[in-house]
């Protein structure tokens, strides 16, 4: 079992780290002791950020002999408090922003190696210097790190087209709890040498090793786009447009958003800057975008034509074709600004689940069932990523109400949504991870087999439980 850390071994640690590696004052110590929504706020003697994936390596070797817990942190931009130490104050914290470097970009090999402390929006800006996409798009991007996107499997706006972080990623090069390095920075799309070992490590949340490199895939860089705001009456319309829209436009379709109308006036309110291009009173709003290579694919006409098909159909009560790059962005900005709004606008639940897409109408219509017979005070923000069957289903608080007899409901409206999600086929964590929040549900609802599986490998790979202890998996009871 990890310990605390006495003066001798924390020494040791700033001396592993080398200079200029460790934090140690409360002023610089501090934001590393909360979570980004405020959720947990723990407490650390010591942050330790080496430079490179050696001194990685010597501050977990130290750690495993000393039996001393690492919590591993980068961007910290996680909704479910994984990259914050406990309340003991016997746990490091291990910043990887130090590891910042842009190792390699082969543009003829479409792929790029950086390391864990570089941001999502300079991997992107790398690939966009070689002319090339890297795909992976977050509200957060410009603070959340290579790293933890692999560690949460993060997923985000184009998941539609390009899958989750875990199907960009090619290679990882790991620092094990014992301070070995697993060298896996290979750009191959065919290797079947043996088990998928870098797979254990991506959604793991630095629970069994310490990512410090990837080789992530790259694609064609856009040349050609349409972006257009869509209004429907209800999520079945959306979900029959989604079809419609695959059928006329194909692997073009790279982003299918969905946001409520309540959303929208949120949004227009409350964050500076932001327009309702559409003007209108429809009840659902869909950002839909589609790209190409191909700078003379006329993405704009197909799109104009599905739209206008889809208008006589009547699954389309109205719709905007951006006209340009502004526009476009202004309706981004849209999407994208939803949750800043609803942080604007008071206390909130929040649920990040997913279902297969079919089923999706179904969650909206009986999750909205549910918080209006267990949280009166609460108005449902439900917003995302239709496009792969992907959430926020989250509840704000009315105005006027109060706030602890709201946010006290949470608990038994979380059980009361995951319930129906599971029912629906679908997870009680889609994109964010599990991390402390939801590490007693994934316990409690998770295959039994599957819980023990997770398990063995989690004793293989770190026996003395020093990597990130209570993230994902909870101590068995």
């Amino acid at each position: 079992m990890p310990r605390a850390p006495d003066a001798s071994a924390l020494a040791a640690l700033k001396a592993a780290a080398g200079q200029g590696g460790w934090l140690d004052s409360d002023a610089d110590v501090e934001p590393y002791r909360s979570d980004f929504r405020r959720l947990y706020r723990g407490a650390t003697p010591l942050v330790l950020q080496p430079a490179d994936t050696e001194g990685v390596a010597r501050v977990l070797a130290l750690c495993r002999r000393e039996r001393i817990a690492v919590v591993p942190c980068g961007g910290n931009t996680s909704y479910c408090g994984g990259a914050t130490p406990d309340e003991s104050g016997a746990q490091v914290v291990l910043s990887l922003r130090r590891l910042n470097r842009v190792r390699h970009v082969d543009p003829a090999d479409y792929s790029m190696t950086v390391e864990s402390g570089v941001t999502l929006a300079a991997a992107q800006a790398a690939a966009s210097a070689h002319d090339r996409l890297f795909p992976l798009s977050l509200g957060s991007e410009g603070t959340a790190q290579i790293g933890g996107n692999l560690s949460t499997n993060a997923g985000g706006t184009a998941v539609l087209r390009y899958g989750m972080m875990r199907d960009l990623v090619l290679g990882l090069e790991v620092v094990l709890a014992d301070g070995s390095v697993l060298h896996g920075l290979k750009s191959l799309r065919k290797d079947n040498t043996g088990y998928d070992v870098k797979s254990l490590f991506i959604g793991a949340e630095g629970t069994l090793g310490v990512i410090t490199a990837a080789t992530l895939k790259l694609f064609p860089a856009a040349k050609d786009s349409a972006t257009a705001l869509v209004g429907v009456a209800t999520p079945q319309a959306a979900l029959d447009l989604l079809a419609h829209l695959r059928a006329a436009a194909g692997d073009t379709l790279s982003t299918f958003e969905i946001m409520p109308r309540f959303a929208v006036e949120l949004t227009v309110r409350l964050v500076a800057g932001v327009a309702d291009p559409l003007g209108m009173d429809a009840a659902w709003y869909l950002l839909v975008e589609l790209t190409s290579p191909n700078p003379e694919a006329g993405l704009a006409a197909v799109l104009a034509e599905s739209l206008g098909a889809a208008v006589e159909r009547g699954l389309v009560a109205d719709a905007l074709i951006a006209a340009s790059l502004a526009q476009a962005q202004a309706m981004w900005k849209l999407r994208e600004s939803v949750p800043e709004a609803q942080r604007r606008y008071g206390a909130s639940l929040k649920h990040d689940v997913s279902v297969p897409i079919s089923a999706l109408p179904r969650l909206i219509e009986a999750g909205c069932a549910l918080v209006e017979r267990l949280v009166p005070e609460g108005q449902v923000i439900g917003y995302g990523h239709l496009g792969d069957g992907n959430l926020h289903f989250n509840v704000s608080q009315r105005p006027g109400t109060d706030a602890a007899a709201f946010l006290a409901r949470g608990p038994a409206l979380e059980e009361a949504v995951f319930d129906l999600v599971e029912g629906l086929g679908g997870s009680i964590s889609a994109e964010h991870g599990i991390g402390r929040l939801k590490a007693g549900e994934l316990a409690r609802r998770a295959d039994p087999v599957e819980l023990a599986v997770m398990r063995s490998i989690k004793a293989a790979l770190d026996p003395d439980g020093i990597l990130n202890p209570g993230k994902v998996l909870a101590a068995p009871r």
